[in-house]
């Protein structure tokens, strides 16, 4: 259903859509509806994929471009006039369930995702559905932490998604209609997809998620016009013990018991077919290279490491691998042998950085739920910095007990999945994340076979206080800029503007802008249901606009909703 609004309303007030949400969602319809407004799209090349960075007139790729800046360089909106920024047109889909999908928008048309993988392709201009494409699920559908899809990936005349029963789907852009369909890895053993693939000129690459349940990570290319499988990089090698690490990238002790876990090793053997290391994002990609870069999730089971001994190889890690090949490269872990879940989701980000030297050089941003933004050498790997902590850190690498151990930063960050965005101009990275005290249980349970296995459990504490923030971190000193507290743990994803803009939700329902400078709160809308989703950015017929899910979360249990809201300027 679409709703189109014209003028009215606050300026720098909070705007509200509570009377629209009482309209109800589109009736049921087929597989794929059969309205469509648009007789063809222009076929997306890897010319316009390698050149989306400067594209202010679409949105290519789940983090807007290969390097994965979330930097939209259109300014048409700006720190001048962001207090007319108004809903031009909201459509609400047939699914109100938790939303994070990225919208991607190819030459005026738009295409989202919902929870249980539904995609809709929009009008961009008016939100007008074209198509409507309804997964047929499995009988088999195992997931961590909500029926999510994070988006789409567009390459082509093909629109491709990865689906929670594991498979991944190609579509026709212009009528939605299926084209192939393959399976990823079998979802009975606990395999699931709800990351955005990225296409690299004949490849689809996507990782999975299930870290949760036992499985063996991986990324894996497959071919776009046939759906084969081209490449297969596991996450966790057959040999994942690493070096006996005993310390985290600060220096400070992790409280393994090495001899403990050596006597383990004799007794178990090498855990990687069931250590897990899901990857949970999309890999940024580097041109110039040939090279990929993306971050490893938790080990498995989750809390108890008595099961697998040693680093337990590539879990909390940044990767980098061949496009061609998925040859491994380099990687850096940051927390061997985690037995807190502190692991690595928020996608990597590519750009030039300042070295120990001052010199320019090409490097790897990243996010963590262990709450810095780390600096990497895109290079080697090599850990060049870490930014000041965005959120507090008490009593860090106390191990878990059965009866509770006390942590922070709790299991959720840090920053979780939520995509950070950059400001090259300003040399700044925005993060969201959460503040959610919890104590960490561990009970040993043996490999469920394809059910969740965590291990123990990790629960937040009653009465103590949660909240997030909005970080803004000089990536070439590690010094926080601003930081600007938020009433509820923050998870979605932020975008930032060359109009001197930082958008992100909350899971209150308001959508703010704020001076990518200073963090000043410069506009905010509340949408009626949480805004846990990256915003996007698009022009049509020389009109910038910005554009959000408004669905909720399941992680956080923030209220659901079915909205699809695109704001521009009133006139």
């Amino acid at each position: 259903m679409r709703v189109n609004l014209v003028g009215g309303g606050s300026t720098l007030g909070v705007l509200s859509l509570a009377s629209l949400l009482l309209l109800p969602g589109p009736v049921a319809g087929q597989e794929t509806g059969k309205t469509l407004v648009y007789a063809d799209m222009q076929t997306v090349t890897q010319d316009m994929l390698e050149r989306a960075a400067g594209d202010g007139n679409n949105f290519l790729h789940p983090q807007h471009n290969y390097a994965q800046t979330r930097f939209y360089p259109n300014r048409q909106i700006n720190t001048d006039n962001v207090r007319k920024l108004r809903p031009a047109w909201i459509f609400q889909t047939e699914v109100v369930d938790t939303m994070e999908t990225a919208p991607i928008v190819v030459n005026g048309i738009m295409y989202v995702t919902t929870a249980f993988n539904h995609v809709y392709a929009l009008d961009a201009e008016t939100g007008a559905e074209i198509w409507h494409y309804k997964h047929k699920m499995g009988p088999v559908t195992t997931y961590c932490c909500g029926p999510n899809n994070r988006g789409v990936a567009v390459a082509g005349n093909q629109v491709f998604m990865g689906t929670l029963d594991a498979k991944l789907v190609a579509l026709d852009a212009k009528t939605g209609k299926l084209l192939w369909e393959t399976e990823i890895a079998d979802p009975e053993l606990g395999y699931s997809e709800t990351m955005a693939p990225i296409v690299v000129e004949d490849k689809v690459i996507i990782g999975t998620n299930g870290g949760e349940y036992g499985i063996r990570g991986f990324v894996k290319a497959f071919d776009t016009a046939t759906g084969e499988l081209l490449w297969t990089f596991y996450s966790i090698p057959e040999n994942s013990v690493g070096e006996w690490r005993e310390t985290d990238p600060m220096g400070r002790s992790l409280n393994r018991d090495i001899a403990a876990e050596k006597k383990a090793l004799e007794e178990l053997g090498d855990p990687y077919e069931t250590l897990g290391g899901g990857v949970w994002q999309p890999p940024a990609y580097d041109p110039e290279t040939r090279r990929l870069y993306f971050v490893v999730g938790n080990p498995s089971p989750d809390l108890d490491g008595s099961l697998r001994p040693g680093d337990n190889l590539y879990t909390d890690s940044l990767v980098s691998i061949r496009v061609d090949t998925g040859e491994y490269v380099c990687h850096y872990q940051y927390i061997p042998h985690d037995v807190w879940d502190l692991d690595s989701v928020s996608p990597p980000i590519l750009t030039m950085v300042k070295d120990e030297n001052g010199n320019e050089v090409k490097g790897v941003l990243h996010g963590g739920k262990l709450p810095y933004v780390f600096v990497h050498r895109a290079e080697d790997c090599s850990l060049i910095r870490y930014s000041e902590p965005m959120v507090p850190i008490e009593n860090l690498w106390a191990l878990p007990t059965p009866e509770g151990t006390r942590m922070l930063p709790g299991a959720n960050g840090g920053v979780e999945w939520s995509p950070m965005a950059i400001n090259p101009n300003l040399r700044l990275a925005y993060a969201v994340n959460l503040h959610q005290p919890m104590t960490y249980h561990v009970e040993s349970t043996p490999y469920p076979e394809g059910k969740l296995w965590l291990g123990g459990a990790f629960k937040v504490i009653p009465g103590e206080q949660q909240w997030g923030n909005v970080t803004a971190v000089d990536y070439d000193t590690g010094a926080i800029r601003w930081k600007v507290k938020t009433e509820q743990p923050m998870i979605g994803g932020v975008l930032a503007t060359a109009g001197g803009l930082v958008f992100a939700g909350e899971g209150n329902g308001l959508f703010k802008a704020y001076d990518a400078a200073t963090g000043a709160v410069l506009w905010s809308f509340q949408a009626g249901a949480g805004v846990n989703a990256p915003p996007s950015s698009y022009a049509v017929n020389g009109k910038q606009y910005i554009v959000v899910a408004a669905g909720g979360n399941a992680q956080l249990n923030y209220k659901r909703g079915n909205n699809i809201i695109a704001f521009t300027l009133a006139e």
